[in-house]
């Protein structure tokens, strides 16, 4: 039961920025993607205060819950916990996956940043990560500072039986390539948010036609 809670699922993951989704449109615009086809969502926020962040999330929650599309928290397991979110997605200094799993139970999604390193990735597998994410793959402006990473690391990281995102600059431009070799999730901030609710539908319903064209496993959630 537990390891079919935790199936990650394959195409858009769409995450939020406090640039791109700020409160007043961060709902209207997770349900556009949402209602676009997007299979997972991920909260992320650096810099709000925990008030204003606990009630984002909450709000998310609710829309996620709705949907049955899982909401994982960015680098924050305790609000993870507080909010009965589906998971959580860890950088290499914000808590191992082990104390995740601790702290969130056996049905929770873990995923685990590994940016450009296979060693890390490795690492997280064996912590018992349910997903790993590379990157950056493009210029990206929510992670400037990221080393580049090469598109094969995608299908070399396979060797480690996870579902494998990539993250940094993904546009639907670009998208294709990410899942031709081999990315599970393409996971897309300014590439699907920053536009009216219309066009993050638009968005999103393209990046799930490439994973329908392109993923041998895609298979419509919905």
């Amino acid at each position: 039961m537990g390891a079919m809670k935790r199936r990650v699922p394959i195409g858009l993951y769409a995450i939020t920025d406090s640039q791109l989704t700020p409160s007043a449109t961060m709902v209207a615009s997770v349900e556009a993607a949402i209602l676009g086809g997007a299979v997972m969502v991920q909260y992320r926020e650096k810099s709000a205060p925990m008030a204003e962040r606990l009630a984002q999330a909450r709000n998310l929650q609710s829309v996620c819950a709705t949907t049955d599309i899982p909401l994982l928290i960015n680098d924050d397991i305790e609000l993870a916990k507080r909010i009965g979110a589906a998971g959580v997605h860890l950088g290499q200094t914000d808590g191992s996956a082990a104390e995740a799993r601790h702290l969130l139970g056996d049905g929770a999604i873990i995923g685990i940043t590994c940016h450009a390193d296979l060693a890390l990735a490795e690492a997280a597998a064996a912590d018992g990560a349910d997903y790993l994410a590379f990157g950056r793959f493009f210029n990206s402006s929510t992670k400037p500072d990221a080393p580049p990473a090469p598109t094969a690391i995608l299908a070399e990281a396979k060797r480690f039986k996870r579902p494998v995102a990539a993250i940094g600059g993904i546009t639907t431009e670009n998208g294709e390539l990410l899942v031709r070799a081999g990315a599970d999730l393409l996971a897309v901030v300014g590439g699907l948010f920053g536009g009216n609710p219309e066009a993050t539908i638009q968005k999103a319903q393209t990046f799930q036609r490439l994973f329908a064209s392109h993923h041998p496993l895609f298979s419509t959630p919905r």
